[in-house]
């Protein structure tokens, strides 16, 4: 019998991926405004040296295992009581200006002041830009107080509160949100899960874990032994990770749960 739902948080409640986009897209403006640059190519050649410089520190293997993006370096702040986290808050200022002046730099253009701005720019356009689907809140609406609902979602304490606090709305239909910053380890580590079902007092027979990342959210809730759902809106392929469910639109969910609740009668 299905009890309970834990939900990823980015690009599947919210459009993530689309707001960093959108911020891209107009801080890249400016550079074309400035110097002509094709801002598409401009884009790319930051998100390139961003990953080059973010792979280079000593939090790399932090970032990873809590689950934390280069493009979320760019824009967070990581004022987290953690020792990681306060490295990771003296290294982001110098990464941020260091990861847009590249940027330029891979284009023939050497302004490291010209860097700096739109370093500073850049987390400005992606507060400004919170997507959040809009099969979301009529999904949420439908299973609050029906079942119980979990957020369980990678990431700086910090930064993920941040993304909420600009998307309010969001929070009251949880029961409990848990960030792996705070927890420790991130998806898929399996110990985030059996701690997400101990807060819950669930056996993991009565969860479904939905979210869109295969080797995070799926692979985690697989080695449990929750049964995992696949949201893919965007066909990406599938790999070894095999979901037991994959759905295009939250509110197939409701057929998975009426399914699985009648076969359990």
């Amino acid at each position: 019998m299905i009890k309970a739902l834990f939900f990823d948080l980015d690009d599947t409640l919210l459009w993530d991926q689309k707001s960093i986009k959108d911020a891209f897209e107009a801080t890249c403006k400016i550079a074309e405004v400035r110097y002509g640059l094709d801002p598409e190519q401009f884009e790319e050649a930051v998100r390139e040296a961003a990953r080059e410089l973010y792979a280079s520190y000593e939090t790399y293997s932090f970032t990873q295992m809590i689950g934390i993006n280069p493009f979320e370096g760019l824009w967070g702040n990581f004022l987290d009581d953690h020792d990681d986290f306060r490295k990771m808050a003296t290294i982001v200022p110098t990464y941020r200006k260091d990861a847009w002046t590249n940027g330029l730099k891979k284009l023939g253009i050497d302004d490291p002041e010209f860097g700096y701005e739109l370093a500073e720019r850049f987390p400005e356009e992606r507060r400004k830009t919170p997507y959040v689907y809009e099969e979301t809140f009529h999904t949420l609406d439908a299973l609050k107080g029906n079942y119980k609902l979990l957020m369980l979602t990678n990431g700086s304490p910090d930064l993920q509160n941040t993304k909420l606090a600009i998307t309010p709305e969001l929070v009251p239909y949880f029961d409990q949100i848990l960030i792996s910053g705070d927890f420790g380890r991130g998806k898929p580590d399996p110990s985030i899960f059996e701690h997400a079902l101990k807060l819950m007092n669930l056996s993991k027979d009565e969860v479904l874990m939905v979210g869109d990342n295969l080797m995070t959210d799926i692979l985690g809730a697989n080695t449990v032994g929750i049964k995992s759902v696949w949201i893919n809106r965007h066909d990406k392929e599938r790999n070894e990770v095999i979901p037991t469910y994959e759905i295009k639109h939250l509110e197939e969910l409701f057929g998975i749960i009426e399914s699985l609740n009648e076969a359990t009668k």
